[in-house]
């Protein structure tokens, strides 16, 4: 009894219908079921891959910015060597401690300089080994995601 109830139910659900058309609705919907998982999984990966550019440069401008005021502080310190030297008496044990400490500080600048391009090197190097990373596994999943809608459209 519960399996002609079934069965009519389904007769009348079907009713002029072919069985090519009652299947179509259920393939959209699995389409769009897809599409939908694919887009939750990609469009994080490509705000990530966003982000790591974004980083990039960020840090490419800071590192600019670290050396550009660095150099103007060894320039500062060559221009105050310059103006106290003028009048100052080479022989002055003072005078030579304090030319050879403003030396010694346009040095350490130097190295704080060097150490930065280093850096700046470094983090960019490993920011850019994960953006490849993220943009081969977006490439990926879209490509899977392409095939899968491939299968579903035969």
């Amino acid at each position: 009894m519960v399996k002609e109830d079934a069965l009519n139910e389904l007769k009348k659900l079907l009713k002029g219908k072919t069985l090519e058309s009652a299947e179509e609705p259920r393939n959209n919907l699995e389409m769009d079921s897809l599409q939908d998982i694919g887009k939750d999984k990609i469009e994080p990966l490509k705000e990530a891959i966003r982000e790591l550019e974004s980083l990039i440069e960020s840090r490419t401008k800071l590192s600019k910015q670290v050396l550009t005021e660095a150099e103007a502080i060894k320039m500062d310190i060559n221009n105050f060597i310059s103006n106290t030297s003028s009048g100052r008496r080479i022989e002055d044990p003072a005078f030579l401690r304090d030319q050879l400490a403003l030396k010694q500080k346009q040095v350490d600048v130097s190295e704080l300089q060097l150490k930065e391009k280093i850096d700046c090197w470094k983090d960019v190097t490993n920011l850019k080994k994960e953006l490849r990373e993220r943009k081969k596994e977006l490439k990926e999943r879209e490509s899977r995601i392409e095939m899968l809608n491939r299968i579903m459209e035969k």
